[in-house]
């Protein structure tokens, strides 16, 4: 989440709180991600979890394979709206969760080519279901099960799924070998913002420990992770690590990146409100990072703003913050070259990923617009504002 792409729009014009995502940006991506899926001879889903603007699903799909959700919302709106476009044969949905109901398989036997379980115990009580559900609708739906290669790379721990005491995948010790009835794939996750070399000593750790499973497989999920579209990563690494894999195992691989997609195509833009006198210079805008950059808490991190600098580095230093009720709405401190006055516009970049998909009306604060820039016209297309009764429909 260090994007720092200048933009390409005059934020002035941009009525804010206001997500942009910049078309060309993402086709750049895309392209990308299409070259790794050409090269490599894998199958590349878009990970519905990070990035779920689906006005841009169009685009998307011409590059990509199909979507990977992890609820049935996710996997309808990625049936719906992703599916019927995607260029490279039918579009796949394939869902994961840590838990299902049965009324979530049986909204996923509607919507999913892919099912995958976290456990044992829920394939075997969704299995006959899954098959019932499949043979009375005339659809083909593979089941697949989440394994834990027990090796993590360094991630932030709340983002580390092989942490000790993590409830996400099927560690060997508790894998059954004799009860794979049906089931033609296996997943795991385990890598954030990483790069292919951290992916290499996963695929290594698979491999010893599930060396006689891999070849009873049709498929395997590297899961996501990958910042396959960020400056420097190791592309060709990674193409030999699929393609290597493939041919040991014999069989397909396939990617999901969320990230990648859209890594630094978006940007948030708000408008400075107030500067506070205190102990230090603050300056109050219009969005609220609880609301519209959650992440920033969660991670944490302090998300880059175009002209900025480290505290310190430039003539001017503030601390940036929204305008809700919690004391921690606070973006991080920066340095301008001068200090800011209501109505200054303040372009935070990297904000296409996650930030949008985990919005919320928290004290009443209005959600972000939604635009999309298109670069070679010049065109600054409304997808959608947000109002009172967005905020109201949420709640009883």
């Amino acid at each position: 989440m260090n994007g720092r792409r200048e933009y390409r729009f005059d934020p002035a014009g941009v009525e804010t709180p206001c997500f942009v995502v910049d078309e060309g940006l993402l086709g750049d991506n895309l392209a990308t991600l299409a070259s790794v899926r050409r090269r490599a001879g894998c199958k590349v889903l878009l990970a519905l979890k990070c990035f779920a603007m689906h006005s841009a699903f169009p685009l998307a799909a011409a590059s990509l394979d199909g979507v990977c959700a992890s609820s049935p919302h996710e996997a309808r709106l990625g049936r719906e709206e992703f599916a019927p476009h995607c260029a490279n044969g039918p579009g796949e949905v394939h869902t994961f969760a840590a838990g299902y109901s049965e009324a979530d398989i049986r909204d996923l036997c509607r919507t999913s080519d892919h099912i995958v379980f976290n456990s044992f115990a829920q394939l075997d009580r969704f299995r006959p279901l899954v098959r019932e559900l499949a043979k009375t609708d005339g659809r083909d739906i593979e089941l697949a099960l989440r394994i834990n290669p027990e090796h993590s790379e360094g991630a932030t721990p709340i983002y580390d799924p092989c942490a000790p005491g993590s409830r996400l995948g099927i560690r060997r010790a508790h894998f059954d070998p004799a009860n794979l009835d049906g089931v033609t794939g296996l997943h795991w996750h385990n890598l954030c913002e990483q790069d292919a070399d951290c992916l290499e000593r996963t695929v290594a750790a698979v491999e010893a420990s599930f060396a006689d499973i891999l070849p009873r497989m049709r498929y395997v999920n590297f899961g996501g992770g990958h910042h396959i579209t960020r400056p420097g990563y190791d592309v060709d690494l990674l193409v030999r690590i699929v393609t290597r894999f493939k041919e040991k195992w014999g069989v397909e691989v396939y990617l999901e990146p969320g990230e990648a997609v859209a890594l630094n195509a978006g940007y948030l833009v708000a408008t400075v409100l107030d500067v506070v006198r205190a102990d230090m210079d603050i300056v109050i805008m219009d969005s609220a990072v609880p609301c519209h950059m959650p992440d920033v808490i969660e991670m944490p991190y302090r998300p880059h703003i175009v002209g900025s600098g480290e505290p310190g580095d430039k003539a001017w230093t503030c601390r940036i913050g929204g305008p809700s009720c919690l004391a921690g709405d606070v973006a991080g401190e920066y340095s301008f070259d001068r200090p800011l006055v209501p109505g200054d516009r303040l372009v935070f970049t990297d904000m296409a990923i996650y930030s949008m998909v985990k919005t919320n009306t928290f004290n009443g604060i209005q959600l972000p617009s939604i635009r999309l820039y298109r670069p070679e016209s010049g065109e600054m297309c409304t997808i959608r504002r947000f109002g009172y009764q967005d905020f109201k429909n949420r709640l009883s």
